[in-house]
């Protein structure tokens, strides 16, 4: 009796394995399928020589047997040159390769907002997967002349010295250059922070920098601005040369998407000076060749193209904006040198830090005399503007004046004066990192400075009158405040009335 029971128990197994196999069998596409596929010659420093794939295009995102991907960078006659994407460690002669059809996409939205990604929009925090909405690829054509609009909105970064000398606006491009460790990244962190109370997002791009500075500058933000208003794009020096040199783009095609709904957006590149590097070490790689300082001879178009996708957009689009700080370094504070002189004739103005400032204490070390923004003083504040039309010409004349006095006194009280006045000016001017001001304590100050108040009390007093000049407005002149806030025009009692409130602050009474 069990011998039979399990004959036919072994039997009626058989007969359901043969029944799921013959739907298998049915269900089973048996049609012809043609692959193209490729296979890698060579692999070295990032860069895989890869023969076949003939209908593969410029830029198309190629993926390897193992799941890694690539980028076509090159194509040569008889063969293409991708730049690697991920760890090239797997990555050997013989494996195959094929084509996805499509560029490199990144995932863009209001999910990554507070998050730290790599350029493919992998996160790189701790958090939970990227809620991705869409994905747009990163290379992306700029705004066509007819769809932008003037620059008449400014980006208030919080900086005395910035906004009111070199004020930018909404949709303008303006570089921040100078040389290694003189405080470029703390003032493009100190625009992203003074952000904190408007309504622009802001786009953190680190390129080729070393991971304890950019964890550094993160938590900077997330101390003191709003993060979670905030996308930071890091591809660290450790990162593939791929990343580094996909990060910028990536980072524009983020930003892009709140400028595209109406936003606005401001983007941060640290640096592209680093960017320019790696793309000359893969344009070596794949045989591009050289030209002045042995880069290729595209790093302009390179740079050209992706800064001009900064705009104001026309209302019949929406209006929204990108506004672009790409940082630059300078060896021995050389303008000149070929990756300085294309970012400044592609920015619309630069704001240039000089060592020696930096290592008098004159923090942030801007160089008023070869500074400039080209765009955004249109977009000024009225207010800001009618205090800080003559600052810049006064303060270059006591840093003249100052050169040809060191040698010796001065006896003659014009002279004496403008010394003074000057001193004063640099004082105010000074600023501490992660301390912004808005532009109604900026006004005050600069009133006051114009009016003559701070000329009675010294130089380093300045520096504990400023951060106590925003509750006295805010209690005694909050209509100004809003005036100033409104973009409305001061008159001269509303002026003398924030003269007066500075004045009580130092003391020093009427005179």
């Amino acid at each position: 009796m069990p011998v039979t029971s399990d004959r036919a128990f072994f039997a009626d197994l058989g007969d359901r394995w043969l029944e799921r196999g013959r739907k298998r069998l049915q269900s089973a596409d048996l049609t012809p399928h043609a692959e193209i596929f490729g296979v890698v010659e060579e692999m070295a420093d990032g860069i895989a020589r890869i023969s076949g794939l003939p209908d593969v295009r410029l830029n198309e995102q190629l993926r390897f047997e193992g799941g890694e991907t690539g980028l076509a960078l090159t194509l040569d006659a008889d063969s293409i040159s991708a730049v690697l994407l991920d760890d090239a460690v797997r990555i050997e002669a013989g494996m195959r390769v094929s084509g996805t059809g499509e560029v490199v996409r990144v995932p863009v939205g209001e999910g990554l907002l507070g998050r730290v990604v790599d350029p493919l929009g992998r996160p790189l925090d701790d958090g939970p997967p990227i809620a991705e909405t869409d994905t747009l690829p990163v290379e992306r054509p700029a705004p066509a002349i007819i769809e932008r609009d003037l620059v008449s909105s400014p980006v208030e970064t919080g900086v005395l010295v910035v906004d009111a000398l070199f004020a930018l606006g909404r949709g303008q491009r303006e570089l921040i250059i100078g040389d290694r460790a003189t405080g470029k990244t703390s003032v493009a962190l100190d625009a992203i922070i003074n952000q904190k109370h408007s309504d622009m997002v802001c786009v953190y791009v680190a390129v080729g920098q070393r991971a304890s500075a950019i964890d550094r500058a993160i938590e900077a933000v997330r101390t003191h601005g709003a993060p979670e208003r905030c996308i930071f794009v890091v591809a660290s020096a450790a990162e593939a040369s791929g990343l580094q040199w996909l990060a910028p783009f990536a980072g524009f095609t983020m930003a892009e998407y709140f400028r595209d709904k109406g936003q606005h957006a401001l983007i941060v590149i640290d640096d592209l000076t680093r960017h320019a590097a790696t793309h000359r070490e893969l344009a070596l790689l794949t045989r591009e060749p050289p030209g002045r300082e042995a880069y290729p001879g595209d790093i302009f178009y390179l740079h050209a193209r992706l800064l001009e996708r900064a705009a104001r957009l026309s209302p019949e689009l929406g209006g929204g904006s990108l506004t672009a700080l790409p940082i630059a370094e300078t060896d021995a504070g050389n303008l000149s040198a070929y990756i300085p002189t294309n970012l400044i004739s592609i920015t619309d103005g630069q704001i240039v830090l000089d060592s020696r400032l930096f290592a008098a204490n004159q923090r942030p070390a801007v160089d008023v005399g070869l500074s400039v923004s080209r765009v955004g003083g249109k977009a000024q504040k009225r207010a800001l503007r009618q205090v800080s039309g003559r600052i810049r010409l006064d303060y270059a004349q006591f840093l003249e004046l100052e050169m040809f006095t060191r040698l010796g006194g001065v006896s003659d009280p014009r002279f004496k004066a403008t010394l003074t006045r000057g001193e004063r000016i640099r004082a105010v001017l000074a600023q501490t990192r992660f301390s912004p001001m808005r532009q109604a304590d900026q006004v005050a100050l600069l009133a006051a400075l114009n009016a003559g108040v701070l000329d009675a009390i010294e130089p380093e007093a300045i520096a504990a009158l400023r951060p106590r000049i925003g509750s006295v407005l805010d209690a005694s002149a909050d209509d100004l405040v809003a005036a100033i806030e409104d973009n409305e025009k001061l008159d001269d009692a509303a002026l003398e009335r924030l003269v007066d409130l500075v004045r009580s602050l130092t003391g020093t009474g009427h005179g």
